[in-house]
């Protein structure tokens, strides 16, 4: 209302001008000219000082500023300053997040994501692949010092096998169509340009969502299954010490450390795998799932760089299981499509297992 009374009273000041103008000469005209400069500059002056003085989102910017969860809202905009105290108010909207007025998450966590987390995934795949495949040439596959036996002890069951390949072509999926995603233009932007990244992600996105629900039902099967396999134990230290016994050279040559069923390095594996691998499924389902798990946008937010982290650790450890069950342990990949091992890979590598399944007769060779 005050506005509009002061542009009135500018517009009466002015109609006396323009009279006069009328009438006057050349000289006028010019005064004409120079008064309505001044009424356009007198109404920019009124437009601003209607205007709020502290801007919503610069209020936003503030109160985050000043710390996370509780901020102080002293000094901030009335607006603001309700919306953080948890007011609500009415809206025609039926989007269903019209009552998240302001996104109350730290923006670092988006931009944390796009920058050193989506390049970190990247390295984790590929560094990993690097280190290891360089590590092989340099050491070596670990032999079996007494070569084959000819004789193949029972390890794993037709199911335990067909759940193990269940989960694990899913999970080579999601790492490399997570890649895509995820770090796509650090990876591919070079080689493709940006046209060819989106083609690459828009190829990816739904083999990562049909891949996402076969690998969460069958990782949990294996975390239950698997888990009376992967408990602590004291020796588990020494393994550590020696580096499981996989070194070809120096002083750690010739070194079988005890393990049970599972070596200490496929327990650290398996409770990585367990805790970061519920931490990706979880995530995944808020993201999947919106309508259903209640997704507002913090909490996608969250899910998006939790489903990130995790992911770079299980790429990781994934790139060195599977060297270490293929390339490294001689004899050891045939574990997985036949449920045998030789009976010399089972004394070397998995000493106390077979020695407790040679005294209670539970043993059981593959029938020649």
């Amino acid at each position: 209302m005050k506005a509009t009374f002061r542009r009135l009273l500018l517009l009466l000041w002015l109609v006396p001008l323009t009279a006069l103008a009328s009438s006057e000469s050349p000289t006028q005209a010019q005064q004409q000219a120079q008064a309505e400069a001044l009424m356009a500059a007198q109404m920019t002056e009124i437009d601003n000082a209607t205007m709020p003085q502290v801007p919503l989102i610069s209020s936003a910017e503030a109160a985050q500023a000043k710390g996370s969860g509780q901020a102080d809202t002293a000094g901030l905009d009335p607006l603001w300053q309700a919306v953080r105290q948890g007011e609500s108010g009415r809206t025609s909207s039926t989007s269903p997040f019209h009552n998240n007025f302001i996104n109350q998450y730290d923006p670092g966590l988006l931009q944390h994501r796009a920058s050193w987390l989506s390049t970190t995934l990247a390295m984790a795949l590929f560094g990993m692949i690097i280190v290891f495949a360089a590590f092989v040439l340099v050491n070596g596959a670990a032999k079996l010092e007494k070569g084959f036996s000819g004789r193949e002890v029972l390890r794993w069951s037709k199911f335990d096998i067909a759940v193990h390949w269940l989960m694990a072509i899913p999970c080579i999926l999601l790492i490399l169509t997570g890649l895509a995603l995820m770090a796509g233009r650090f990876v591919f932007g070079d080689w493709l340009g940006p046209d060819g990244v989106a083609a690459l992600a828009a190829m990816a996105k739904p083999i990562h969502d049909y891949m996402a629900l076969p690998f969460a039902l069958f990782a949990i099967i294996a975390m239950l299954r698997w888990m009376k396999h992967n408990l602590p134990a004291a020796y588990d230290l020494k393994w550590f010490t020696v580096v499981g016994g996989y070194l070809n050279f120096g002083p750690f040559k010739g070194k079988h450390p005890d393990a049970g069923f599972s070596n200490a390095g496929e327990k650290l594996w398996f409770w990585s795998f367990t805790i970061f691998g519920l931490a990706i499924i979880v995530s995944g389902l808020f993201m999947l799932f919106p309508v259903a798990m209640g997704t507002g946008r913090t909490d996608a937010l969250t899910a998006i760089f939790v489903h990130g982290l995790s992911a770079v650790v299980i790429t990781g450890f994934t790139v060195v299981h599977v060297f270490m069950a293929t390339v490294l342990s001689e004899g050891g990949l045939v574990n997985m499509t036949s449920g045998y091992c030789d009976e010399n890979w089972a004394k070397q590598h998995h000493n106390v297992w077979f020695d407790e399944i040679k005294t209670d007769g539970s043993i059981e060779y593959k029938s020649q």
